[in-house]
């Protein structure tokens, strides 16, 4: 293979000549041209694979022949610019072959075939892959955003390689953005930085999620870039000399203990500072880790060996040290981290790591293609591995997702969360988002470890579900065959595999639950006619469900059930159904009333205006998409809805009734220390317990009490109320309707 540097006209092996007109780019700076890249592909790749290459930019190339960019270049120098982004961290031929190709299907004739023949399955599908991440026509941006994020983490689930791509892609977008509007340019910026430069930073890459977030912080806040910037820049200059200092320091203390190393000084990327400060309210001055060093030496056992040397030349600061290396972070980075004291008391960040890290923390899952032939890489902790946890994550929760908007609003749950760190019972650690509770925990475990939990124990000590955890707490969860996931965990929970897999089961249990109510519901409505849907013909069934634009009978009870059909209606619909059905006697549906047992689940739900409980006279009235909402038959809320009473079902409480349901009650109680500690005790002892308790109002000497507790019928409240009065500082109790 023979190539010319800085030639626009380039030739390998007998192929056609492609030609970039001198005219189009002599008024622009140098460009990267591909003899530039073929230079630093040849130092990593065989020369089959750099031919590979060369002709996959040829196709290219002619491809896109007459195709400008906005900047008025050829476009060809993009996928050339996308190239050495990839280039640079060592990926494989296959994926440079496809970041060439990555616009030919999208902005030419050319089809997904036509690259199949020419450079092979593998290369044809990382293409078709990054060409389906287009915008399709959506009724909002918002959707759109989110449809093309599902599209891309499900292409990414596939093969971890068109995601790269989509990265490289992106970054040189943005460093070309200056071309394009204002208004397009902030949009690109937001999400690149909502969505590119997250993924970036769960994959580990480093070098390209710090480039990414600088543009888009420099593109959306233009005046808070410069005047950081600016602030930092005067800053070196007043500390380049304690700087210096401190690096001349710690090299002659590594010297003096024969430890080989790396030394170099590093400044915190400006937005990372600019969202340190915002977070946290900080000062410039109290941001820690502006400065810092980074040491790179050959093995672990010497970063922990430098680490001894460094705290004992510059005293640590207590609580600033943290070890990546035993527990590394979710992208597979690991590094020692440690704040010291330096010159005058100026606080310096150090990180100490191997070479092999320091490549991985730069480029994260792609070193998998630098280090793939190596068994050193080959653990738990590597990216690939890690990686291929996360995809496999991903993938269950656009699977129990019922919308892109919600995929969308679960992976960014999980991007956007740093991590804590705890202890299964065997001593397993388990990466947990900062906030996360025993929920999550039990989920992150096991999917029906979720599902069946009941309880859990933090460090040994039973505990609410609803705790938060802490770093290095031991938990154990307490499950049961009748457990089952509650909505008010929804409340509380903070990962994205907690939130999908009970929304799913939610979905399920209230599908299942609305088919149930829905065939009571409506053979309740029918036995106004002495018949039940038993009763009615397969040829009238179909009838019926064809007149109602149904597909199937379960589809009509789930639709009953949830309250998006009243079941009267389609009694009487079947009424006007040929056959047997045309002289039938409507009765009183007052004499056929719904049982409520209290456990028909989420589809049968109890107003919290009235909270109406077992020996209350009660009323049902069906509401879409909720189903049944029993209300005291007293509740103003059922008096204000008396223009929709063909609504309304007459239900009554079961004979056996085995469950707990809410009351609300007030007490007005004098003004003295130690009242609601003997309050909330009597309720405790009365068999009940207490879900809320709000102080309403204060006069004189008096206060205003309102509980919200548990009970199992009247009687139940009766006896809690009796109960408070005979307290001596109980001025008066009533329950709240």
């Amino acid at each position: 293979m023979k190539m010319v540097a800085g030639s626009t006209t380039k030739q390998i092996s007998g192929s056609a000549e492609v030609s970039v007109k001198a005219s189009s780019i002599s008024e622009q700076p140098p460009r990267f041209l591909i003899s530039d890249l073929c230079a630093l592909l040849e130092g990593y790749l065989d020369p089959d694979d750099v031919k590979s290459i060369y002709l996959a930019y040829l196709f290219s190339a002619s491809a896109h022949e007459g195709q400008v960019r906005k900047s008025g270049e050829p476009y060809i120098y993009h996928p050339i610019s996308v190239a050495k982004v990839l280039a640079e961290m060592h990926m494989d031929a296959e994926t440079i072959q496809a970041a060439m190709l990555h616009d030919v299907i999208e902005d030419t004739k050319t089809a997904k075939e036509q690259i199949n023949i020419e450079f092979g399955d593998d290369v044809a599908e990382l293409v078709d892959g990054v060409s389906k991440l287009t915008h399709l026509e959506f009724e909002s941006k918002l959707e759109a955003q989110a449809e093309n994020f599902r599209k891309m983490m499900l292409a990414m689930v596939k093969d971890v390689r068109v995601i790269i791509i989509k990265l490289a892609d992106r970054l040189h977008n943005m460093r070309t953005l200056d071309v394009m509007r204002l208004d397009k340019r902030k949009r690109i910026a937001r999400e690149t930085l909502d969505i590119y430069a997250p993924i970036a930073l769960r994959l580990g890459m480093h070098g390209i999620r710090v480039e990414l977030e600088e543009l888009c912080f420099k593109t959306i806040w233009p005046k808070r870039y410069e005047v950081l910037k600016d602030v930092i820049r005067r800053t070196n200059i007043n500390r380049d000399a304690l700087l210096k200092e401190v690096e001349k320091n710690i090299s002659e203390r590594l010297g003096n203990a024969k430890i080989a190393n790396r030394i170099h000084g590093r400044e915190k990327n400006i937005y990372s500072i600019y969202r340190k400060m915002k977070d946290k309210r900080l000062q410039f001055s109290e941001v820690y880790d502006v400065f810092a060093f980074r040491i790179i030496v050959d093995t672990v056992d010497t970063c922990y060996r430098v680490l001894g040397v460094i705290h004992n030349l510059y005293k640590p600061v207590p609580g600033k040290f943290k070890d990546y290396i035993a527990i590394p972070k979710k992208n597979a980075y690991q590094s020692l981290h440690t704040i010291l004291f330096g010159p005058k008391g100026m606080p310096i960040e150090v990180q100490i790591r191997s070479e092999e890290m320091d490549q991985v923390a730069q480029s994260g899952i792609a070193a998998h293609w630098l280090y793939k032939d190596k068994k050193a890489v080959d653990n738990h902790a590597a990216p690939h591995v890690r990686t291929r946890e996360w995809l496999n994550t991903v993938s269950e929760m656009q699977n129990r997702s019922g919308s892109s908007l919600e995929f969308l609003e679960s992976v960014k749950v999980d991007l956007y969360r740093d991590e804590i760190y705890v202890f299964t019972p065997r001593g397993d650690i388990m990466e947990l988002p900062i906030s996360s509770t025993t929920i999550d925990f039990a989920y992150a475990v096991h999917t029906d470890i979720g599902n069946s939990c009941v309880a859990a124990k933090i460090n040994r000590r039973l505990e609410p579900l609803s705790t938060a955890l802490q770093n290095g707490q031991t938990v154990e969860i307490i499950t049961s065959p009748s457990g089952r996931p509650n909505p008010a965990w929804l409340n509380f929970i903070v990962t994205a595999k907690a939130r999908s897999n009970i929304r799913s089961y939610l979905k399920n249990m209230q599908s299942s639950e609305a088919l149930e109510l829905g065939q009571r519901l409506l053979n309740k409505a029918l036995r106004a006619y002495d018949k039940s849907w038993q009763d009615i013909s397969r040829r009238e069934q179909v009838n019926l469900l064809k007149d109602l634009q149904l597909e199937s009978e379960e589809q009509l009870f789930h639709e009953i059930g949830l309250g998006n059909r009243m079941a009267p209606f389609v009694a009487k619909h079947v009424e006007s159904l040929r056959g047997s059905w045309i002289k039938l006697r409507r009765k009183s549906e007052s004499k056929n009333p719904l049982a409520i047992r209290g456990t028909e689940g989420m589809v049968v739900s109890f107003g919290k205006c009235c909270y109406p409980i077992p020996g209350d006279a009660i009323i049902g009235i069906m509401t879409a998409g909720k189903g049944l909402v029993v209300h005291h038959i007293k509740c103003e809320n059922t008096k204000r809805k008396t223009t929709s009473r063909d609504k309304w079902i007459h239900v009554y409480w079961a004979n056996q009734i085995n469950n707990e349901f809410t009351a609300e009650i007030s007490i007005r109680t004098a003004n003295e220390p130690g009242v609601l500690a003997v309050v909330a005790s009597t309720i405790s002892d009365a068999g009940s317990n207490i879900e809320n308790i709000v102080f309403d109002e204060k006069l004189g000497s008096t206060t205003m009490i309102t509980v919200l507790l548990t009970v199992e019928d009247r009687v139940h409240l009766a006896r809690i109320m009796r109960s408070i009065r005979n307290i001596p500082q109980i001025y008066k109790v009533k329950r709240l309707q």
